[in-house]
């Protein structure tokens, strides 16, 4: 297992009730950080009790809810380090090709992957300028990366411009040291992936991923726990592919 010290430093991680965020907020937990998890979603029973974990239940589209959450995060411990962006939707059936996709599931959608993320980040680098550096991860996928014969297309379009507005952020923030990447999962055993539910799903997918396995929430949070460490530290405005190869079969 990779090792990672965060101890003294504060991060707020989106999408903590489950799967990859849940992962991220554990491994900063035991690394030393003070974790602010934050879902929809009530808090997970494999999620830890602990005094440096602190559990906020809300809808990351209201502004008040960010603001509040992420300002106690900091009036707790006086500091705020790192922002890891997970939270989002993935919605089979619902997110269709752009031909025929109800607007309000565009919409919806757009607001819960990409808007929520420049929520997080403006209410954030104010308080990591006060610390005096930062760094910041958001979860994209490889899927916006290439075409798909069964799309989501707001799902893509979305992952496409967390991506944007991560290299956006990096840009604007380098000469105040907060650092801003992406981490692009591949195919990964999370909750968003119910459609795998059977045995001979899975071993389809494993083989279709030329390492020769799916990926796991914990693959996802060595790569952003890398991203957030001062071992990252001249790496800002990139985007960290996690798919165990499989972007090289396209």
């Amino acid at each position: 297992m990779l090792r990672f010290d965060f101890t003294g430093r504060t991060a707020v991680v989106t999408g903590a009730g489950g799967g990859m965020g849940e992962a991220i907020a554990r491994m900063l937990l035991a690394a030393g950080a003070n974790v602010t998890a934050i879902d929809v979603k009530p808090r997970p029973e494999t999620l830890p009790a602990h005094e440096r974990l602190v559990f906020a239940q809300g809808d990351l589209r209201d502004l008040a809810f960010v603001e509040k959450t992420i300002g106690d995060a900091y009036a707790r411990t006086g500091r705020l380090d790192h922002l890891a962006n997970v939270a989002g939707v993935l919605w089979f059936g619902r997110d269709r090709s752009f031909l025929d996709i109800d607007l309000a599931v565009w919409d919806e959608v757009m607001d819960i992957n990409l808007k929520t993320m420049l929520l997080t980040a403006r209410v954030a680098v104010p308080l990591m300028k006060k610390t005096g550096a930062g760094s910041m991860v958001h979860f994209s996928t490889i899927q916006w990366l290439r075409g798909d014969a069964k799309p989501q297309e707001a799902y893509q379009a979305s992952k496409a411009g967390v991506c944007a507005l991560s290299k956006s952020i990096a840009m604007q923030c380098a000469a105040d040291g907060i650092r801003s990447n992406a981490v692009l999962p591949g195919p990964a055993l999370t909750p968003l992936q119910a459609r795998w539910d059977s045995d001979e799903i899975l071993k389809a997918v494993s083989g279709y991923v030329p390492i020769g396995r799916i990926g796991t929430p914990e693959d996802m949070a060595n790569a952003a726990l890398f991203l957030l460490s001062d071992a990252a530290g001249f790496i800002t405005g990139t985007e960290l592919v996690v798919d165990g190869g499989v972007l090289m079969r396209t």
